[in-house]
């Protein structure tokens, strides 16, 4: 049955591919053609500024230069005393997110790497008149890592006001620590916390409505759930949280995020069933039953290999796809818009770009730029925008 349901998959993907990308006469090109940041992960504005910043994983944060032809980024903020790697593939500097009121405190986060002990760090800047201040840095939160990948580190700021981050199961692979299903370890989740405030002895503090504050044995940062690595959150101008969650060997997924919710990994990849699952028996019945989630979305490894999540499109170039969600594939370069009803279902999912050819793109972000367009950011350094 499952084999069947895979077929399918792979043929209603195939169709999609004749029939729908030509329509959108979307074309991806440079932006900065002289211009390569190694290894980008991340972009955004500098609040109550015309400034736009770009995160490499290496750990430095450059400001990009307004000039198109510029062959160099002035350094915004260089963080590569702090930032340890062991292997560069996924860790490194890995989020940044401004306070929503970052114009009047300055205050910023970012999310990195470190070693000895292997751990993530998520940390509070402040920036004076601009300019961030390194000696300011206050660690809110450091996460043990148990292997060098599944690092995850997407962060965002909620219309609550609450920092959302994501976090990776702790790596290697088949979920072997059993952690995203485990309540009191926060790998394999999104958290949801109040850098404004502290609870007890934390640096930060626990929102009164997250779901599991005040029950004992479980983490009361924790928002959702079974997550693998997460790589992509975004919140659309309805207040919806989408979460881009990359798979192991068969399916990759696009979620929509609930309160509480159980996102399914390791028992499910996907919506399917995980064949190497450890954790115990789910149970389904009774008072303690465990409702998994399905994804809005998801696609076979016959389409690619890595989903990189992306933003809902609200910009002007592009009225077809204003409402869509725009995504893509690391390893393929596959890039598509997906779009959803109010009830969160999917009724449309059109390809943009079809897979790497002559010119590969290896999309690590999509992101809104000040004027509601967007950069596609890629493996290769370079930046890339959609053109007509």
């Amino acid at each position: 049955m499952q084999f069947h349901h895979f077929l399918a998959s792979l043929i209603a993907g195939s169709t999609l591919l004749v029939t729908t990308a030509a329509a959108q006469n979307v074309n991806f090109i440079v932006a900065y053609p002289n211009l390569t940041i190694k290894k980008p992960v991340w972009s955004t504005a500098l609040p109550g500024s015309d400034r736009e910043l770009i995160v490499a994983q290496g750990g430095v944060i450059y400001e990009l230069p307004k000039d198109r032809k510029a062959k160099s980024a002035p350094v915004w903020l260089d963080l590569t005393n702090r930032v340890v790697i062991d292997k560069d593939f996924e860790e490194g500097l890995l989020g940044l997110a401004f306070h929503p009121k970052h114009e009047t405190n300055g205050k910023f986060y970012v999310y990195y790497s470190r070693q000895g002990p292997k751990r993530a760090i998520l940390s509070e800047f402040v920036a004076k008149d601009g300019k961030p201040d390194t000696s300011s840095e206050r660690v809110l939160l450091q996460i043990a890592q148990p292997f060098w990948n599944h690092d995850s580190g997407q962060m965002v700021f909620g219309p609550d006001g609450y920092l959302y981050l994501s976090t990776g199961d702790g790596g290697k692979g088949n979920d072997p620590l059993m952690t995203s299903q485990n309540l009191f370890s926060l790998l394999g989740k999104i958290l949801r916390i109040d850098v404004d405030n502290k609870s007890g002895d934390l640096a930060y503090g626990i929102p009164k409505d997250n779901p599991f504050t005040g029950k004992p044995g479980i983490r009361p940062e924790i928002w959702t759930y079974g997550m693998r690595n997460p790589w992509g959150l975004h919140f659309d101008k309805s207040g919806r949280l989408w979460c881009a969650d990359v798979g192991q060997a068969l399916w990759e997924e696009i979620n929509l995020i609930k309160k509480g919710g159980n996102y399914g990994w390791s028992y499910r990849e996907g919506a399917h069933d995980f064949a190497l699952s450890k954790n115990p028996p789910l149970v389904t019945k009774g008072k303690d039953a465990i409702k998994l989630i399905d994804p809005v979305h998801e696609y076979s490894h016959a389409d690619g290999i890595s989903i990189t999540g992306g933003v809902v499109y609200e910009g002007k170039a592009f009225p077809a796809l204003k409402g869509s969600y725009i995504y893509g594939d690391w390893g393929s370069g596959f890039m598509w818009a997906l779009k959803v009803n109010d009830a969160g279902r999917k009724t449309s999912n059109i390809v943009l770009r079809k897979r790497n050819a002559a010119r590969k793109i290896q999309p690590t972000a999509i992101t809104i730029r000040p004027d509601g367009e967007l950069w596609i950011l890629s493996w290769d350094g370079k930046i890339y925008e959609l053109s007509k």
